[in-house]
């Protein structure tokens, strides 16, 4: 059996956003990291070898990928490499999740971040690990408004926003309990709306925040063409008209529930965040948010000057107006962000700060905001060649 210093960390979800940049840290701090994860169109050791090519993550000869199936007892293996990998575990950071928000989609995000905790919880036990580390989120407390505490979720009579949401409420809650049975120490890391790395604007996925960046630009992109090519007949009919310095009048109004703010966190920020809670944190709940967010006139700002459009506004009260071709189109393709937009929690830190200590987000600049959306236009948003999957 190795030495309880030869012991690898395993980390399941090391192919998706958060987890591929969790291993890069990890490797270049020069951990050991055994990556868990299911075959797809593309063998684990493929797609690991893309990614850590495309992040020039550190050295590869301490990563070690393991193929498994989280649906199946011991993961599928066989009960030689099964009891090779517990007898060389160190610690378990879960961040595998199916991270989708629609109601369609509810049987695969349940069937993912609830179902297949059994395995897990059961891996965590055999291998006898030093300690279960959980990527949650901060919204897995659910639909409500003041401080939120780094505190237990309570299932009771709460309400949330989506699916995703729903499932790792429950998550922790199952965690918690597995942990607990066994005596193994647990964290809960509760990560808000991540976006890109801040200093080289890299980033594997283009949802949340840049969503609404890739919708208002294939938005603009309808109207421009409107207008140079067809003479902006239907254009000029809702007030559309490019201007004299280039920039297009996009009169499009978004509806929010109430004002509030948008809880951004940059990827290196959870990154740090995380390898110092494991580094120096005890057991417990750390909420990874930002202590000051932004508001919606700031990114709407933001995305103006980015895209070369103006006209955004937002209001807080239902349309009086039928809504415009835009106002209509990015309704369509927002509505399952909405809520994010407003967002009136507050996020207790204190148990996060007493670890990190001087470590902070960095605040959402423009020129962040500007590198980190140049880069998912440079990528195409993730459809260039080459681009890992």
């Amino acid at each position: 059996m190795a030495n309880r210093k030869d012991k690898y960390i395993v980390l399941t979800g090391a192919t998706g956003f958060l987890g591929a940049f969790l291993l890069a840290g990890l490797l270049d701090r020069g951990y050991q990291v055994i990556a868990l994860g299911r075959s797809s169109t593309m063998k684990l050791a493929e797609r690991l070898s893309n990614l850590v090519t495309w992040l020039n993550i550190g050295p590869r000869q301490r990563l070690l990928p393991i193929e498994v199936d989280f649906t199946k007892k011991h993961f599928g293996l066989d009960d030689k490499a099964y009891s090779q990998l517990c007898a060389n575990t160190g610690k378990i950071i879960h961040c595998a999740s199916d991270t989708r928000f629609a109601e369609r989609n509810r049987k695969q995000v349940m069937e993912s971040n609830i179902s297949n905790l059994a395995s897990i919880l059961e891996f965590a036990e055999d291998s006898q690990a030093e300690h279960f580390y959980y990527i949650s989120t901060a919204y897995a407390v659910g639909v409500c408004e003041g401080i939120c505490l780094e505190t237990p979720v309570s299932l009771e009579n709460n309400k949330f926003t989506n699916v995703y949401e729903e499932s790792k409420a429950q998550a922790e809650d199952i965690i918690t309990k597995g942990c607990n049975k066994i005596a193994m120490p647990l964290s809960i890391l509760r990560p808000s709306i991540v976006y890109g790395h801040s200093k080289t604007g890299r980033a594997l996925k283009f949802n949340a925040l840049y969503y609404g960046v890739k919708s208002l630009s294939y938005i603009k992109d309808i109207f421009v063409k409107d207008i140079v090519e067809h003479g902006g007949t239907k254009s000029i009919k809702w007030g559309f008209n490019i201007n004299n310095d280039g920039t297009l009048y996009l009169p499009l109004t978004v509806y929010l529930p109430e004002n509030g703010a948008v809880n951004l966190i940059s990827v290196d920020y959870f990154v740090e965040a995380t390898i110092r809670i494991m580094e120096q944190g005890d057991a417990g709940i750390y909420n990874i948010t930002c202590d000051n967010p932004p508001n919606i006139l700031t990114i709407s700002d933001y995305i103006e000057k980015f895209l070369g459009i103006r006209g955004i506004k937002t209001i807080c009260k239902p349309f009086d107006n039928p809504p415009n071709p835009a106002e209509e189109l990015f309704g369509r393709f927002f509505e399952i962000y909405r809520p994010y937009l407003s967002d009136k929690r507050i996020f207790d830190r204190s148990h996060t700060k007493s670890v990190v200590n001087d470590l902070s987000t960095p605040p959402l600049t423009y020129d962040i905001f500007d590198r980190c959306m140049s880069y998912a236009v440079a990528c195409d948003w993730g459809k260039i060649a080459n681009f890992p999957k």
